[in-house]
């Protein structure tokens, strides 16, 4: 398996305040975060950096190696990060904080993640994109309500309002999911300032290119500041290797 992460400012944000980091447990096995801080001056940033950081050092402690642990340890984690960020949102200098939370861990050939807020996670199997999660978004709600459609809602005023996000008052309900990986599938994770920016049909094509890994993260950036870099831009590939049979 080979990993790849990126993250940009872009061209408008003075600050970035995405933050991406992949760690590994006792056993081996990998962990991808990518979050997408919210909050003024620099709370959305502490928050990022906070969420990714504290979840990474609680993996790095485990031995887990079964995927049937998983969504306890994510639900028992993410809820503890949420109480922490929720509580330091409440002096003056963080007002506001929280963060979006994109959280994979890859044991043998099975992926599972953990999806909070409007970040996303996707796969690629040289065929097919299909993005693996749903926005938790008031323009995703009001999508699948019927009340807009696809156009209006690429093009919405409050597009950047979140649903659920790590940082809030109430219990945070990740959706967790599970995905078997073949050889040649590709993992996306990425912030929302590369999927408003960029196509899915788009990043199939630099996906595809004849280029490495780390390149191909680069050319998916910059295609996303070509389009204007509205906001900041984080992506984190992963391709997937069947080890050979002896």
């Amino acid at each position: 398996m080979e990993i790849a992460l990126l993250t940009d400012v872009g061209q408008r944000r003075s600050n970035n305040q995405d933050f991406v980091n992949q760690f590994r447990n006792q056993a081996g096995n990998p962990l991808i975060v990518l979050a997408d801080g919210m909050g003024g001056h620099r709370a959305g940033n502490i928050a990022s950096e906070m969420a990714v950081t504290d979840l990474g050092a609680a993996w790095v402690n485990t031995d887990i190696n079964s995927i049937d642990q998983m969504r306890s340890w994510f639900e028992i984690h993410l809820e503890e990060e949420n109480k922490k960020i929720h509580a330091m949102g409440q002096e003056e200098a963080f007002r506001g904080m929280g963060t979006t939370l994109e959280a994979v861990v890859i044991i043998g050939n099975q992926a599972v993640f953990a999806h909070v807020g409007d970040s996303r996670v996707s796969i690629w199997n040289q065929q097919d994109y299909i993005q693996l999660t749903s926005d938790h978004s008031l323009v995703n709600e009001l999508l699948k309500a019927g009340q807009i459609t696809e156009e209006e809602a690429r093009n919405h005023p409050q597009k950047n309002i979140i649903t659920q996000s790590i940082g809030q008052q109430d219990p945070v309900k990740p959706d967790i999911g599970l995905v078997v990986l073949q050889d040649g599938d590709y993992l996306v994770i990425n912030s929302d300032g590369l999927s408003n920016m960029v196509t899915n049909q788009q990043i199939q094509e630099v996906l595809a290119a004849n280029l490495s890994l780390d390149e191909k993260a680069k050319t998916l950036v910059y295609a996303a500041n070509a389009a204007g870099g509205l906001d900041n831009i984080s992506v984190a590939l992963v391709r997937y290797h069947e080890e050979a049979q002896p």
